[in-house]
């Protein structure tokens, strides 16, 4: 699929089929992931991919409160992204300029998951409301660990949706910092 056509289709789906996920196209997912940029090469992350109905349900309920990710214990797929530790060199680079890499070089690696997903013709929504612990203790993730994100993953029983975002003038300026307020922005050379 070209570029602009699949971000365009890449969406947070919350309704899928009941189709099991292929083997080799969650293989597919995790090898964009493992493929992405970090920080020093540092690459601090984890994928845990569970398919298991029981446990998916547990994560599930895990998921679901506040009426928030009700859907969840519904879907075929759930990938755990657990935090890994930074190499010493990232870890001094984003201590000394006061950004946290490891969350950076996480969210990249979550995208490229999602962007794969989305090539093959599958479904994710990217969750950060679920309670933590409890997704760790029934993934066996050892304490101390953080779970900072949840996907799902699946082949979706939706329509995609037409984006709704913020005008480009809105969310970028040429040159220099403007506010959308602060008028037109210059053209682009």
């Amino acid at each position: 699929m070209d570029f602009e056509k699949l971000i365009l289709e890449r969406q947070s789906t919350r309704k899928y089929s009941g189709k099991e996920v292929d083997k080799a196209l969650i293989i597919k997912c995790l090898e964009a992931a493992r493929l992405a940029p970090s920080a020093c090469n540092s690459q601090p992350w984890h994928f845990i991919v569970t398919d298991d109905k029981e446990k998916i349900k547990e994560i599930g309920a895990a998921a679901a409160s506040l009426g928030m990710n009700k859907f969840a214990s519904e879907v075929p797929v759930i990938v755990a992204v657990v935090l890994e530790k930074m190499n010493f060199t990232a870890k001094i680079g984003s201590m000394m300029k006061n950004k946290d890499y490891c969350m950076l070089d996480l969210g990249m690696a979550v995208e490229h998951f999602c962007l794969q997903a989305a090539e093959e013709g599958l479904g994710t929504c990217i969750l950060g409301w679920f309670d933590e612990k409890k997704t760790a203790r029934i993934l066996g993730v050892p304490k101390g660990k953080r779970i900072p994100l949840l996907i799902t993953l699946g082949h979706p029983d939706c329509e995609i949706r037409k984006k709704i975002r913020k005008p480009l003038e809105e969310m970028s300026s040429w040159n220099g910092y403007r506010t959308h307020d602060a008028g037109k922005p210059e053209s682009a050379h």
